[in-house]
């Protein structure tokens, strides 16, 4: 038996089944695209989140002999919380995102990470507004 040669072409196919299978795999392509876009946008909010933890704190450092004294804490503190409702905004959108879509030949992140990430960074902030409020050079209350 010989086998087949180079330049044999396969059985030719209808066109209509030919451009669906293309379509399907565009479609299935764009799914995808998608999926990658979501979360890359997710981690740009994500960063969004920490450059306003950071410009509160930074806030908090900078002006921290502020009178009246409570005023710098509470800016800090409203860029903190800020910081914290995008991340909680980020993972509801991802979320929702990944359950319209479904990958096809990438493999993406499970929802339970973006709520892991977005959890870390409200916890993390709550840790840090509390530390601002409670804390005064390192001594706990009024100092």
């Amino acid at each position: 038996m010989e086998s087949p040669s180079p330049n044999t072409k396969p059985a030719p196919q209808s066109e209509e089944t030919s451009s669906t299978a293309l379509a399907e795999e565009r479609t299935e392509l764009a799914e995808d695209r998608n999926i990658m876009a979501m979360e890359r946008t997710f981690a740009g909010w994500i960063r969004t989140a920490f450059a306003a933890i950071g410009i509160g704190l930074a806030f908090r450092a900078v002006f921290g002999a502020f009178d009246p004294p409570w005023l710098a804490r509470a800016i800090a503190t409203l860029f903190i919380v800020s910081g914290a409702a995008l991340a909680l905004t980020a993972q509801k959108r991802a979320c929702r995102t990944l359950e319209r879509l479904h990958p096809h030949t990438l493999e993406s992140a499970s929802p339970p990470n973006f709520r892991l990430l977005a959890y870390a960074v409200v916890l993390g902030s709550a840790v840090l507004v509390a530390g601002l409020w409670l804390l005064n050079d390192g001594k706990i209350g009024p100092g």
